[in-house]
């Protein structure tokens, strides 16, 4: 450490008693890999995987075995009785629009109830008919319930607010760039009895970004109709170079597989050209992948922690996502922790960056991202928005070993920082 760092005297003491306070976690944390990886695996065993699911379609895509194996398989990891699986799947945003252009109709209502959703989604949703091809301009109205001050869902607010419209229910699970908890599995449950004893024929959707595999249970473990996600995220493994998952109820799946793909087409077509081995191994990986994840950033909350930041989840705390948040206080040591990932990282580690405005976002940006996939957030990155209090959100990471480097490195720029270097 000490030929690479500058700070490396002050940077070591502080690593060493986060990783004393931390074995523990550690621990537990590689006990929910292992009951993750048998699920996956026993999945992968009963599909009966073998060579030739391996290889691609062209065209078309009809008749792709390999392609109805993996989604078969994901259907079973998630708990679902369908999944779609797809490389043209652009995000995790296109995704989660395809779920609700494929089960809202105009005059329908879409209610989140975990708050605002992602600012990405503020397009998806519109807020007038202005002819872009949001909901709004298919006449789908849009609401959402604030949450409480502690972060918990509203319940007397949800009752009041669902009405004879209420088509569809949101639920994010992750945080987004937001003040306040990531939401369990155990907590979805609960949001999804509420639900059903209020509306029983609602359709439940969870956005499902950052959370897979984190804890053993999905949501559609737990009477979620609908769930969706990226493949760049969690359950690529790493290995992804693209794509998304829509999983949930069969009739759900298919109307969101006819918004992607096309009415009478659906899930029946679609080229996995030479995706399918990635996707298999990057599933397969998954479990363990995350779960260094896991061990990243509950070293990053302690260290940080011991260093006089602000950081949730903290280091002892339960955790549903791979998103750790740090409260820096200041523009200035938000952006040197961003620098310092981005030195850390094996691609681009030598641009510097900078914040900027970006698509979807109401606020300047500033992101690290030297990943070999292009935003891949199950690799090590960071960013936020520079708005106070100039909260920073970090998240993934192949290896464990390089989330403590990516940690230390951007610990070393804000001291760089705070001694005018």
């Amino acid at each position: 450490m000490d030929k690479y760092l500058k700070h490396a005297e002050i940077i070591q003491n502080w690593a060493r008693r986060a990783e004393k306070k931390i074995a523990r976690r550690l621990s537990e944390i590689e006990r929910v890999v292992e009951e993750n990886q048998w699920r996956v695996l026993t999945a992968f065993r009963e599909e009966g995987i073998a060579e030739h699911h391996l290889h691609d379609s062209t065209g078309y895509g009809y008749d792709d075995l390999g392609r109805t194996a993996l989604e078969s398989i994901f259907a079973k990891v998630f708990g679902a009785e369908a999944a779609l699986v797809r490389p043209h799947i652009v995000s995790g945003t296109h995704a989660i629009a395809a779920c609700l252009f494929g089960v809202l109709r105009p005059g329908d209502e879409l209610l989140y109830i975990t708050g605002e959703p992602y600012d990405t989604l503020h397009q998806v949703i519109g807020t007038e008919r202005d002819g872009s091809g949001s909901l709004a301009d298919y006449d789908i109205r849009y609401r959402f319930v604030p949450l409480l001050p502690d972060g918990e869902v509203d319940t007397e607010g949800v009752r009041r607010a669902i009405n004879e419209r209420t088509r569809m229910i949101g639920i994010q699970r992750s945080r987004g760039y937001t003040d306040r908890p990531s939401f369990t599995v155990g907590q979805i449950a609960e949001m999804v009895r509420l639900v059903r004893s209020l509306v029983p024929d609602a359709v439940i959707f969870v956005d499902n970004c950052y959370g897979e595999f984190v804890e053993t249970m999905e949501p559609t473990h737990v009477g979620a109709d609908l769930i969706a996600g990226s493949l760049i995220k969690n359950p690529g493994g790493g290995l992804a170079k693209s794509g998304g998952y829509i999983a949930g109820k069969k009739v759900w799946v298919e109307r969101a597989a006819a918004r992607l793909v096309a009415p009478g087409i659906r899930a029946e077509g679609g080229a996995t050209h030479g995706y399918l081995r990635d996707y298999f191994q990057g599933l397969f990986l998954a479990p363990h992948v995350v779960g260094e994840a896991l061990k990243g950033a509950v070293f990053a909350a302690a260290v940080l922690e011991e260093a006089g930041f602000s950081t949730d989840p903290g280091w002892d705390s339960p955790r549903t996502d791979i998103i750790q948040q740090i409260r820096f206080g200041n523009p200035e040591a938000l952006i040197a922790f961003c620098r310092g990932i981005q030195a850390a990282s094996p691609i681009d580690a030598h641009l510097r960056p900078e914040p900027a405005p970006m698509p979807g976002y109401d606020d300047p940006v500033i992101m690290a991202a030297g990943t070999f996939v292009q935003g891949a957030s199950i690799e090590l990155s960071a960013d936020g928005p520079l708005r106070p209090p100039y909260v920073g959100f970090m998240q993934g990471g192949l290896t464990y070993a390089h989330v403590k480097i990516g940690i230390l490195t951007a610990l070393d720029h804000i001291l760089d920082v705070r001694n005018g270097g």
